[in-house]
């Protein structure tokens, strides 16, 4: 299992303590120093099963200098998907957090105590 995670956020330090709580065996990637590739950021979206648009902070400053709001200049839909995980592997701070990998092959944005124990429940 692996945490993605920005030690700055709150939910990623409230992630972090449960896991340790339980025991849990985890690798802990600070994402804003050990930036994931568009590649990765792509795995990552189908383990999750969702869209770029989906897990990007969009009240960031980057979001805003980047204007990721205006549809039409991002859309949301296949044509822009490519541009949305380009952008997120530039601004990382744009990815929403803490996002765990588990052993079975799925993933979550684990923002809460009870997502953080499901993603236990997968490993």
């Amino acid at each position: 299992m692996e945490i993605w995670i920005n030690p700055a956020c709150s939910k990623c330090r409230s992630a972090l303590t449960v896991l340790d709580a339980e025991g849990a065996d985890y690798t802990v990637r600070r994402y804003l120093e050990d930036v994931p590739s568009e590649a990765e950021i792509g795995e990552v979206l189908e383990r999750l099963g969702l869209e770029p648009w989906d897990i990007a902070r969009t009240q960031e400053p980057a979001a805003k200098e980047l204007n990721l709001k205006d549809r039409e200049a991002w859309p949301r839909d296949a044509s822009g998907r490519a541009r949305w995980i380009k952008a997120l592997a530039e601004h990382p701070k744009l990815i929403q957090r803490p996002i765990i990998t588990a052993d079975d092959g799925s993933a979550l944005v684990a923002r809460s105590d009870e997502a953080v124990r499901e993603a236990l429940g997968r490993s």
